[in-house]
């Protein structure tokens, strides 16, 4: 009853935000939020969290989306600027809160931990306004690659900022290498987990031809990449983008299975923003202070930043350096993740960090959508 309500809300939300010229995804969770637990109750918290499952498995199928972007012919023709930039950006976030939050006082392994979460960006609501408007052109193109490398380097700037906050605040001896090693083993151990998924995908899309049975697999695919990296504790996205990327590199019949994906996911990631939405506490949003203002004003300029300086580098056109910065500030799953292990990483810290990325994360799924849409729309990519 409740999956029907959601659906059919968020159908009609569709509906309203297309009148005002909004993305579908803006209306998608400003409806989840007013139906959902903490506004009009139409949702109750025991359903938001009975339907734990479909957010799990919406991102799943988005990195797999987004792997697909992973063409060789296609990397070969728009270089190295989507490494250079992804690289540039996600660090210029960090520096740049990092920065702001020691100059203005607050405690240095406090303001590393916070500053390391601002590198990452949720890929779900980027990609699903770059579908909705159909977005062609220079900033789309290296706009996808950028938010599939972001997370590797939103975790590998947490375990580096970890490893130096542990190393100030603690009177034990720590292992510095163990501490920095720790995402690196979770990045590798994701993709050659994602790439052996990847060759097995491609045998068994080769043995069974018809369509139902290759839905079938790509949902068995996609899901036991889920599980197998929440048991072993790995990043689930990077192991969906890993093996849909060594899919479209080595199948014939890749074109034909995500073609499939892409028209039975609908459903699926209107429920996960809805549900987003619904999960979205805004009574936290005057707990936030001055250090969620700061985090949250001062992410984006690291980003609009670092995403431009990384454009200059590798010298992608005008219109890539100008705009792209701005339709990466969508921020979620990853960045909470990472906050509920600061918990138990910075215990001093936890509840204080999580709070902010709560609340950043309210204000960058209400704003970042619309954002990106308007970037888009000036770079001359939507119609």
């Amino acid at each position: 009853m409740y999956l029907a309500v959601a659906l059919l809300l968020a159908l009609i939300a569709g509906k309203i935000v297309k009148q005002v010229k909004l993305p579908n995804v803006t209306g998608y969770i400003i409806m989840g939020l007013l139906a959902g637990p903490y506004c009009l109750k139409l949702i109750p918290a025991h359903a938001v969290e009975a339907f734990s499952i479909i957010p799990e498995v919406a991102l799943g199928f988005i990195a797999f989306s987004i792997g697909a972007e992973f063409k060789l012919s296609y990397l070969k023709k728009v270089g190295k600027a989507p490494v250079v930039i992804a690289i540039t950006e996600g660090l210029g976030a960090v520096f740049v809160v990092d920065l702001i939050l020691i100059a203005t006082g607050h405690d240095v392994a406090f303001s590393l931990v916070l500053g390391a979460i601002a590198a990452a960006t949720a890929p779900a609501a980027t990609l699903m306004v770059v579908k909705q408007y159909k977005a062609k052109g220079p900033v789309t193109d290296t706009l996808l690659p950028v938010v599939a490398i972001d997370d590797a380097v939103a975790l590998m700037s947490f375990g580096l900022s970890v490893a130096v906050a542990k190393a100030i605040t603690s009177t034990e001896q720590i292992s510095l290498f163990s501490t920095i090693m720790k995402p690196v083993v979770e990045i590798v151990g994701a993709l050659l987990i994602g790439a052996a998924f990847g060759f097995l995908f491609k045998l068994l899309v080769r043995f069974y031809t018809g369509r139902g049975n290759r839905l079938a697999i790509t949902y068995a695919m996609i899901f036991l990449c889920l599980g197998i990296c929440d048991y072993l504790g790995w990043s689930s996205l990077l192991a969906c983008m890993a093996m849909s990327a060594i899919l479209v590199n080595s199948s014939k019949e890749s074109e034909e299975v995500f073609a499939q994906a892409d028209r039975v996911t609908p459903p699926i990631f209107m429920l996960f923003f809805f549900l987003s939405g619904a999960d979205l506490d805004i009574r936290i949003l005057p707990t936030v202070g001055v250090i969620g203002i700061l985090y949250v004003v001062f992410r984006v300029i690291g980003k609009v930043l670092g995403a431009l300086l990384g454009a200059k580098i590798s010298k992608a056109p005008k219109v890539v350096q100008k705009y792209l910065g701005y339709t990466l500030i969508p921020q979620a799953g990853v960045a909470i993740g990472l906050a509920s292990t600061a918990m138990t990483v910075v215990p001093e810290y936890g509840k204080t960090i999580r709070t902010i990325i709560l609340c950043g994360t309210v204000i960058y799924e209400l704003t970042g959508p619309v954002i990106t849409k308007l970037a888009l729309k000036k770079a001359g990519e939507i119609a």
